[in-house]
């Protein structure tokens, strides 16, 4: 059994070395180890899953420098990281699958397929890592293989942009990561997660550490899930191809800082104060995205700035202090947030590559699947009664609810608010008259479904996005602790029966939910049903708030401050001080000498007579 936890781990690696050295001027050959790599990664996690609940450990000696450190490269299994492998297999096998036609006439397809067998490995990595040390080396990596996966189209500018972009945002989380792990060591002297939690006492004993350290980690959460202020990439990493969007909005990228803080939550809960700001974050930055999302019209962009307001509420989660309650709404998400990137790219695909939602409309009638899978996807986005994303985020609103109205009304508007942007989505792109550049009739070729490598994913993420919150299919995944854990606070049992009937607030928080979805829903369908053209412009929103303007002017204002400090330390110190002062003091001093050099006998003799007098002078003293 200790082999299969490996065997996940190292099949994307085997492919991406594969690809790069011998396949990379074959893209069927390409194409077919990226396919067979991640198939097996996931075959070998149902095979744990259908294993048992047992956790797997196994571990080998990385650098031994006796008790000072001793590092080693292990993985670990248990509840948690089943939930991951999963998703991440999974929603990986299907991406692969989706992205043999999405980018079937793509010049760099090898490339392509290798980088996301990289991506697989990097992100399997983090999920499997069983220290501080080897989730920060994988954390890297997931670091440079979406730097090549956003930048895939590396000739296209604003792709070449973005990835840079995302790269150096999350420089600067990571450089919080790493203080953190940095200072859990010094106080622990552990840095695998069961060492570090055995040595909690050392830590717990000075609070201001632990916060300052809890805090410091949560840096690397803010930057890898997109969370305010280092939100900024996620949006822009769409110039990447969709099936890289699907992948990271979904399952990988932006979902490891929810699992790193879920994982690590026990250096976090006794810690008040650093949940506090967890939750604020999370709070903010659900609702800043959703209203920036009311105004967008790129199709992914609206789905990138959803993706922003869904992780921070499962951040909020996580600060609410319900763990459980974000890697359940995030084991949803993942579902439905990938069907709805990939139905985008399907009608992206359907119509040469139009993004605007206004230059749409009408596609319920020519792309009947996309559009059936899509409006599922957005139910479940939404909240609708019954579906995925209806457990996991009333879960979430649960546990905001208890930690106070601050965090409770913000999530509740961010819901209502999600049904409204999705809504306008969905009447905007597959409902009225089909767009005609001439503005007169409609097009009669406009959309079409996919090909079926296209539609059968489609299909199979919809099933999942309806079932994926009910028992049955998400019991036997978390496993019965960690399932009734994240249940714990759901206001709904996985059957759909109201429970903790004795709370009132319990049967409270569902109804506005359900209030909160019917609002945003109703709203949106009567605002834009049957309009051509936006009838609410709100610039504030449009611009997204103007942050990213902001971060431009800052950093333009730091790079002509730095560059007028650097011309006079070059001007006056480094030229003035250093070169032209050593060289005068070095001139000065040999022509102070040449004075003495008389080349007369009278006058040597002189100095000479001098300099004893002064020498008796000094002695008599």
């Amino acid at each position: 059994m200790e082999f299969l936890p490996w065997l996940i781990l190292l099949s994307p690696l085997a492919s991406a070395a594969c690809i790069l050295l011998f396949a990379h001027r074959s893209k069927a050959l390409s194409v077919t180890l990226s396919l067979a790599a991640v198939l097996t990664a996931f075959g070998a996690t149902v095979a744990l899953l259908a294993a048992g609940s047992q956790t797997v450990a196994s571990s080998v000696t990385w650098i031994n420098l006796g008790p000072a450190l001793h590092l080693t490269i292990g993985l670990k299994v248990d509840a948690l990281t089943r939930v991951m492998l999963l998703v991440v297999t999974g929603i990986g096998a299907l991406v692969h699958i989706y992205s043999t036609v999405y980018m079937a006439e793509d010049e760099g397809k090898s490339r392509f397929f290798g980088s996301l067998s990289l991506f697989m490995f990097s992100m399997l990595g983090i999920v499997l890592a069983d220290s501080l040390t080897m989730i920060f080396i994988f954390w890297e990596l997931v670091g440079v293989s979406s730097f090549l996966l956003i930048g895939h189209w590396f000739t296209k500018e604003s792709a070449a942009k973005a990835a840079n972009k995302a790269f150096l945002t999350n420089r600067i989380g990571d450089f919080g990561f790493m203080s953190g792990i940095l200072l859990v060591w010094a106080a622990t002297g552990a840095v695998g997660f069961d060492a570090v939690q055995q040595n909690m006492a050392k830590l717990t004993a000075n609070p201001a550490l632990l916060t300052l350290a809890a805090l410091c980690l949560f840096c690397g959460a803010v930057g890898k899930s997109a969370q305010v202020p280092l939100h900024v990439w996620l949006p822009d990493a769409m110039e990447g191809p969709t099936p890289v969007s699907a992948l990271i909005h979904a399952a990988t990228m932006v979902a490891a800082g929810v699992y790193m803080l879920a994982r690590l939550f026990f250096l976090f809960a006794p810690s008040p104060d650093a949940l506090t700001v967890i939750a604020a974050i999370g709070v903010v930055t659900a609702l800043l995205a959703a209203l920036m999302a009311t105004q967008q019209d790129d199709i992914k962009r609206i789905l990138a700035y959803s993706t922003l307001s869904q992780l921070g509420f499962m951040v909020a989660a996580i600060g609410c202090q319900a763990p459980g309650s974000a890697m359940f709404h995030l084991f949803t998400h993942a579902f439905f947030k990938a069907l709805l990137f990939l139905g985008a790219g399907a009608v992206i695909h359907g119509l040469h590559h139009e993004q605007n939602i206004w230059k749409m409309g009408g596609l319920r009638k020519t792309m009947p699947k996309t559009f059936l899978t899509f409006a599922i996807g957005t139910l479940a986005l939404t909240g609708a009664p019954f579906l995925a994303g209806f457990f996991s985020k009333d879960a979430i609103l649960l546990a905001a609810y208890n930690k106070g109205p601050l965090f409770f009304f913000p999530l509740l508007l961010s819901a209502v608010l999600t049904a409204f942007y999705m809504t306008r989505l969905v009447v905007v792109a597959f409902f009225g008259e089909a767009y005609h550049p001439t503005g007169h009739g409609h097009s009669k070729d406009h959309g079409h479904d996919g090909p079926a490598a296209m539609t059968v994913p489609l299909l199979i993420l919809a099933a999942l996005s309806v079932i994926a919150g009910y028992g049955f299919f998400a019991e036997p995944i978390f496993g019965h602790d960690l399932f009734h854990t994240a249940h714990s606070l759901a206001t709904f049992s996985a059957a759909g029966v109201l429970e903790y009937v004795d709370a009132p607030h319990v049967a409270l928080v569902p109804m506005l939910a359900v209030g909160a979805f019917v609002l945003g829903t109703l709203g949106a369908w009567m605002l834009y049903s049957g309009k051509a053209k936006d009838p609410v412009r709100i610039p504030l929103f449009a611009n997204r708030f103007y942050i990213d303007e902001a971060y431009a002017a800052l950093i333009a204002g730091s790079q002509e401050m730095l560059a007028s400090v650097s011309d006079w330390v070059d001007r006056y110190l480094i030229d003035g001080v250093l070169v032209r002062g050593i060289a005068g003091l070095t001139w000065g001093t040999g022509y102070a000498l040449r004075l003495l050099q008389l080349g007369n006998i009278q006058g040597y003799a002189f100095i000479f007579g001098a300099g004893v007098v002064v020498l008796l002078f000094l002695l008599n003293k």
